[in-house]
This record gives C-alpha cells, sequence and structure tokens, in this order.
C-alpha cells in the first residue's frame, strides 16, 4: 500500500481578523510529534512568528481545536495560540521584543504561512522537515466595504461603510485611539465588516491637523462636529451612533458622551446612555480598575453600566487573536518612549475573544436598553 503523504489544512483559507480556523494534520504515523510554526511578515515587513508541539492520535492526525499543544508559543487546548501567540522572529530589528503589531493597511491581508514540521523543534535553531505547508489570509475588511478619506470641516479621518451600495442605514461607530496618535484604521474597518459605518478619528499626530504636532490641537467641538457627521450620514441610523474608545480615547468617549464643554472631573454624572467599561486587571499603563470603580461612583447610575473584568489582561485589549505587547515603543509627544501596558499572552488572548463579542452584542441590544429606560 501507498502512505498518503502528510496533510495540513486552515480552513476557512481567507477569513476575519476575528474568525477562528480550523487548523488540522493528518496522514501522519500514530502518535508521533509534530510542530505547527505559522509566520508572517507585519506591514512594516517584520517577520512575525508562533510555533506550537503536537502529538498526533492513534489515527495518525490531530486538531488545534481540540488537541492541547505540549511546548513552544504556548501550551494547552489553544485554537487560535498560532495567531496571538506571535513574536518578532529573532534576527530582526535590533530591540524584536518592544514592538507592537498593528495593520497599517486594511486593504490587504494578513497572510499566514502555517507549516508542519517533523518532531518537536523550534524553528530557526536548526535544520527542520517540512512535512507539509497551508496559507490562510486574515483580513480586517469584507468584500464590499466602503473605505473613504474624511478631509471636511476639519474632520481627519476615515469612513468605513457597510457593504450594499442599496443597504442601510446601519448604526454607527466613531472610533476614538490613544495618545499615540495618527490614523488607525483596523478596528472601524472590522466593525464595518460587521454591519455599523464606522469613522476612525485622527485627533493629534497627523500631518492634516493643525497646530504642533507635539500637542493635542483640537477641542470639544472638533469632536462634536465627527459624532455630528456620523449622524448626518445618509446611510445612518442617527439616533444609533455609539462611540468606542481605548486608552486616552476611553477618556475622550466620556467626555464626549457627557456633552462637550463639561468641565474635566463633572462630566459623568451627566451621561445618560448605555456604557460599557473594559478593564484589563494586569494593566500597567494606567489605573484601570480604579478609574472604572471612579466612572461608576460618579455617574451614580448602575442601571446603564456594564463592566467587564479581566484577570491577567492588561491595557491593550483590542480585536481577537492580535498578539499582545506587554511592552513597547510608544511615540508620545513626539518622544520614543518604552510604555508598559501589561498582560499575559494566553489571559490576554481570551479577555480580547471575550470582550469582543460582548461589545458587538452590547451594541445589538442598545436599542433595547433604551427602551427599557
Amino acid at each position: 500500500m501507498i502512505q498518503p503523504a502528510p496533510v495540513l489544512t486552515a480552513a476557512p483559507a481567507r477569513a476575519l481578523i476575528d474568525e477562528q480556523i480550523s487548523i488540522r494534520g493528518g496522514f501522519l504515523p500514530p502518535h508521533c510529534p509534530v510542530t505547527v510554526w505559522a509566520r508572517m511578515h507585519s506591514d512594516e515587513g517584520d517577520l512575525w512568528e508562533a510555533f506550537a508541539h503536537y502529538n498526533t492520535n492513534a489515527s495518525g492526525a490531530f486538531s488545534l481545536s481540540s488537541d492541547a499543544s505540549v511546548g513552544g508559543s504556548y501550551v494547552g487546548c489553544e485554537p487560535m495560540g498560532l495567531f496571538w501567540g506571535m513574536q518578532p522572529a529573532p534576527g530582526g530589528r535590533e530591540v524584536p521584543l518592544i514592538h507592537r503589531l498593528r495593520k497599517r493597511n486594511v486593504e490587504t491581508p494578513f497572510v499566514v504561512r502555517i507549516s508542519l514540521l517533523e518532531g518537536h523543534v523550534s524553528p530557526g535553531e536548526g535544520q527542520t522537515t517540512e512535512l507539509a505547508a497551508v496559507t490562510a489570509e486574515r483580513w480586517y475588511l469584507t468584500p464590499g466595504v466602503k473605505r473613504t478619506e474624511i478631509r471636511q470641516n476639519g474632520i481627519i479621518g476615515t469612513l468605513f461603510i457597510p457593504p450594499g451600495e442599496h443597504l442601510g442605514p446601519f448604526p454607527a461607530m466613531l472610533d476614538l485611539w490613544g495618545m499615540g496618535g495618527g490614523l488607525q484604521e483596523y478596528r472601524s474597518s472590522l466593525f464595518a465588516s460587521k454591519g455599523y459605518a464606522s469613522l476612525s478619528l485622527a485627533y493629534f499626530g497627523h500631518k492634516d491637523l493643525p497646530g504642533p504636532p507635539s500637542r493635542v490641537n483640537v477641542g470639544d467641538s472638533y469632536f462634536k462636529a465627527a459624532f455630528q457627521l456620523l449622524q448626518d450620514h445618509p446611510q445612518v441610523v442617527p439616533d444609533r451612533v455609539g462611540i468606542i474608545g481605548l486608552s486616552f480615547g476611553c477618556y475622550l468617549t466620556l467626555r464626549i458622551a457627557a456633552q462637550t464643554g463639561v468641565k474635566v472631573g463633572h462630566r459623568i454624572e451627566k451621561i445618560d446612555c448605555p456604557l460599557m467599561y473594559i478593564v484589563g486587571e494586569d494593566d500597567l499603563s494606567a489605573s484601570s480598575v480604579e478609574n472604572a470603580d471612579e466612572t461608576l461612583r460618579a455617574a451614580g447610575k448602575s442601571h446603564l453600566f456594564t463592566r467587564l473584568s479581566y484577570p491577567g489582561a492588561g491595557h491593550l485589549i483590542e480585536p481577537p487573536y492580535a498578539p499582545n505587547a506587554r511592552a513597547s515603543i510608544n511615540l508620545v509627544f513626539l518622544l520614543l518612549v518604552i510604555t508598559m501596558w501589561g498582560g499575559h499572552p494566553a489571559p490576554h488572548a481570551a479577555a480580547q475573544e471575550d470582550a469582543w463579542k460582548k461589545v458587538l452584542d452590547f451594541m445589538e441590544l442598545i436599542p433595547d436598553i433604551c427602551h427599557a429606560l
């Protein structure tokens, strides 16, 4: 009998970044050690990788969805560990462990090559035998999403509209990032892929914004105008516009929700809309737990407040399956600093997966919550 060649599959081969893929191997000897190795290039050209050790079952097969890794970048049954477990490959830039993986061009995917290697090995530390390989595409943008650069009335951002020229109107999100500045589009593009019009807004550190780039030069009227732009868009439901913020963007989210012009420190009690606060309990950049407690206490409206708290998660709770950066080089006020974000790989990954699902569920439930009020 002719023994079939080893096979490795990844399905679906093309998927959104927040969707799980099933990775399986077969036609291998029973109870034999193998290594699964994933690698891809960031938009900056850096090579990122993760690997894990598995043992085949009596039938000569294994599955990342049901079998446990016994070593490598992670251990245990982690179906998406090869993605959230990625780190910069050795031999890259001088300080590879303090880089942060972020998608700069959402119109192209991350292309991940996944290899099946013979034995329990550490790729890059000697000769390896590749038994099979497969490629997976990881997208932030589903086909048909319309991307438009916004440069009007002083507003700098990128607007994403879900697929379907004659569909809508859609609920919408105003998307705010932190003091790293610039214009980040990957969360907004993913929101649009899930059916939400989304405006990623630049407010600091962008060449098209006014004034010195080393400080925030826009005020409350800027954020109010951006919110109004979304409300007035013909493909947006005007009374279903939400705001999401990360890091300093969280402060701005609360400020906008409490109406512009309210003094810092006395803005919170005027919030009259549902609020979800996501906390990483291992946050090394901000006092997230204390800030969440203070926000709830100041608002005095527990019926509007949903708090998600995750042990072992750090500051940067982003869409699912992105590798966590416990520390990274961060550009703040034109200064390069190393920022401690916190978070441990496995619990942080679990937090990102759970929080993203609950954010989407929360957005769907908001009309019911408001009606009940």
